[in-house]
């Protein structure tokens, strides 16, 4: 049995796994080769599956490249037209591509063809729209810096990716990339696609192809780029926003020198060629030059659109802006801003450079000036001039300029005494001496203009002869803070916590207080300043309609109570001078003067239309002795307001409110005359102004002191009077017992 068991196992058939322990000797030898053999297999097999995916992914590539319209490099983005009120075309702005003039190849320099090939495409005229060489040393460089630090994009693969905007990340976008870049190669020469590349490239700060950045950036064509300019403009398309020269000219330097560095290893320039182009002397267009296209009206547009619309809606252009501008008073507003600054720049008195004098791309030293018309029924801007050349200087003065506004902030410190505080204009103010302490700073105290203080006076001669000391003591009585509260709601920005700001010691923009002079004939309502009406796509569709915005800061009765007392300032005061100019329709206004004569103003309106000038130097300076605003400015408003008076601006004067009627009033005290009121006085005012409590006469008489002089006030340090709180005193409005205790204050004593 032992050797039957023996047998039964010697004979049994082999394992499953037998083999993995046999011995080798055992074992056949494999045929010699066979390993190769195998390998060669696999080698075939798979070569095979690449040419078969290869195939399949070159045909669906080449399918899905056949859909884009090759036709779209030929064309850039539409230009966007602007136009004025009447539908005049005033010119067009820059959307994505409308800041380009497109030129040939052969039309630009060489040393920048150079430069851009060395930088983006050695290869260029030797591939087919793919440099495979370019792939190969493109994957060997990235292995060994274990990072994509180089791409393999040519300059077709890039008018591909550019034209149709495909910006995505992926391996797909590649592909598809290279598919389109063969086919624009199989349908256009070398030096049309180069021609189509260098006009769409953009070179940052608004500049589209290689024209308008060579312009833009250096002022001449780019026929006439030098080599270091030339290496400046490639080395920028790999970063528009940081690497242009306006940015950072070190930036660009850098750029430029890895730019010649490329141009010498490929054996396009020499190395003394190279150190010759680091040595050029850079000239950048001025900053008062820069983004220029054409006008100050088109440069607006141009900086809101992006408020209006979406990018690729501007980008895409095409569209038709309508704006509110009135080409008569537009181009009058022009004229008679250059032309009265040309006169004054020939008298003996002025010792500034003139604008005859002016050499292009420098700064302007000359005489400047910004004129600014507002449609008070809506806010519409009708003529806006921001400088007396915008091929000198782009700096929109109306909108940029901030100067200090003076006596044109007056009106609005009296605006509110009467709204806030009750004042009435035939009360008495004084116009005395007056000493107040600012902060912690020494005393002020403002003198007039003339140098000569004229006693107890009405409140709106203050304003008509815009006597300083007066319109201090009426800034006291509107109060401080509500000052500041009414200029915050008209947008004047920060102004001083200080008394200062009575007399306009602030800076604001041409365009700001003109808004706010607005409010006064539009009954108390401001409407915010716009320039864009209606802006339309190339299919007719509106795709922006401006909705007039207003904001409701003076009561009706108030507003027009200080519009009468600007009408006299016409009349009367310091704006009298246009009326000897020619212009006799209803109007209201003030001038303004700064501080050593260094910014000049006059802002006036009429029911329709209010216009804004100002007149000085773009770095702050004397302008001229007596150089006042009625001798600077008023005469350029008044050319402006007698072309309005040519058509539908024609002035009408502003209606009183409703239920104003002749009311006989107190000048001490401000309330009805009653029996013994010894000085009234009689006028025009609106039913909500008209107090309802009755003088009852003063002590004394208070003109005068016991000894029969004039009353010695306000003394040092004078302070706001303590109002009574509404309700306190039986038959009286709230008007009337704030002017019982103004009068406190002015006149000392009770009444």
């Amino acid at each position: 049995m032992k050797g039957k068991k023996s047998r039964d196992a010697s004979s049994k058939p082999p394992g499953p796994f037998a083999s993995l322990f046999a011995s080798t000797e055992n074992t056949r030898k494999p045929r010699k080769g066979g390993f190769l053999r195998g390998f060669a297999r696999l080698v075939v097999v798979g070569t095979l599956l690449v040419g078969i995916v290869a195939i399949a992914g070159a045909l669906f590539y080449g399918v899905k490249a056949l859909t884009f319209d090759l036709d779209k490099l030929r064309e850039v983005p539409e230009r966007t037209i602007v136009y004025d009120r009447l539908g005049n075309e005033l010119g067009h702005v820059s959307g994505h591509g409308a800041n380009r003039r497109v030129v040939a190849a052969s039309e630009v320099s060489p040393h920048f063809i150079e430069a851009l090939l060395a930088r983006e495409d050695s290869r260029f005229y030797d591939h087919g729209g793919v440099d495979y060489r370019g792939v190969a040393r493109a994957v060997v460089r990235n292995l060994k810096a274990r990072d994509m630090e180089q791409g393999a994009s040519t300059l077709t693969m890039q008018l591909a990716r550019n034209t149709f905007e495909m910006r995505e990340k992926s391996l797909h976008r590649k592909l598809l990339e290279v598919a389109i870049a063969q086919r624009i190669e199989r349908r256009f020469s070398k030096d049309e696609i180069l021609g189509f590349y260098v006009n769409r490239i953009y070179f940052g700060s608004g500049l589209y192809g290689i024209e308008r950045a060579s312009q833009g950036f250096f002022m001449k064509p780019a026929s006439d780029l030098s080599p270091g300019e030339g290496a400046i403009l490639a080395g920028i398309i790999r970063g528009p926003s940081l690497l242009n020269p306006f940015r950072s000219l070190e930036n660009a330097q850098d750029t430029r020198d890895e730019v010649l560095d490329r141009m010498v290893a490929d054996g396009r320039i020499t190395p003394e060629e190279k150190t010759a182009a680091q040595n050029e002397k850079i000239e950048l267009r001025p900053p008062d030059k820069r983004l220029a296209t054409g006008s100050y009206t088109l440069q607006t547009v141009f900086d809101l659109l992006n408020d209006y619309l979406e990018e690729p809606v501007i980008k895409t252009g095409g569209l038709r802006i309508y704006t509110t501008i009135d080409p008569s008073l537009q181009e009058t507003a022009e004229n008679a801003l250059d032309g009265h600054l040309t006169k004054i720049e020939s008298r003996s008195g002025f010792s500034h450079p003139s604008r005859r004098s002016h050499r292009k791309g420098n700064a302007t030293r000359y005489l400047q000036g910004a004129v600014i018309s507002l449609d008070n029924r809506s806010g519409a801007i009708r003529a806006m001039v921001g400088g007396r050349n915008f091929g000198d200087s782009s700096f929109n003065r109306v909108y940029q300029a901030q100067r200090q506004v003076g006596s044109t902030f007056k009106p609005f410190v009296y605006a509110v005494a009467m709204h806030r505080s009750g004042l009435l204009p035939g009360a008495y103010v004084s116009d005395d001496p007056i000493r107040l302490s600012v902060g912690d700073g020494p005393v002020w105290s403002p003198k007039n203009s003339d140098g000569t203080f004229s006693g107890l006076q009405p409140a709106a001669i203050g304003l008509i002869r815009s006597r300083n000391t007066m319109s201090v003591r009426v800034g006291q009585i509107a109060g401080l803070d509500q000052v500041r509260d009414m200029a915050k709601a008209l947008k004047f920005g920060d102004i001083p916590s200080s008394p200062v700001v009575f007399l306009g010691a602030f800076e604001t923009t041409p365009m700001t207080i003109t808004s706010a002079y607005s409010t006064f004939p539009a009954g108390g309502v401001n409407y915010a300043p716009f320039l864009i009406e209606k802006i339309e796509n190339r299919n007719s569709e509106i795709m922006y309609q401006r909705a007039p915005k207003g904001l409701s800061i003076f009561p009706d009765s108030v507003s027009w109570v200080t519009s009468d007392i600007l009408g006299k300032v016409m009349d009367e005061g310091t704006g009298r001078a246009a009326r000897s100019a020619g212009y006799e329709a209803p109007a209201y206004g003030k001038t303004g003067t700064t501080n050593d004569y260094k910014d000049a103003w006059f802002v006036g309106f009429s029911d329709k239309i209010t216009t804004g000038v100002w007149v000085g130097l773009d770095q702050p300076k004397t302008i001229m002795n007596r150089g006042y605003g009625s001798t600077l400015a008023l005469p350029i408003w008044t050319e402006v307001m007698k072309e309005a008076e040519k058509g539908e601006f024609a002035a009408s004067a502003i209606p009183a409110p409703e239920g104003t009627q002749p009311t006989t009033l107190c000048r001490e005290c401000g309330l009805l005359r009653g029996n013994r009121t010894r000085h009234p006085y009689q006028m025009n005012l609106p039913a909500d102004m008209r107090p309802r409590a009755t003088c009852r006469g003063h002590r004394m008489g208070l003109f005068t002191n016991r000894n029969g002089l004039p009353q010695a006030f306000p003394v040092p340090g004078d302070r706001l009077p303590q109002i009574p709180p509404p309700n306190t005193r039986d038959g009286e409005s709230g008007v009337g017992r704030a002017i019982r205790g103004i009068g406190r204050w002015i006149f000392g004593g009770n009444q």
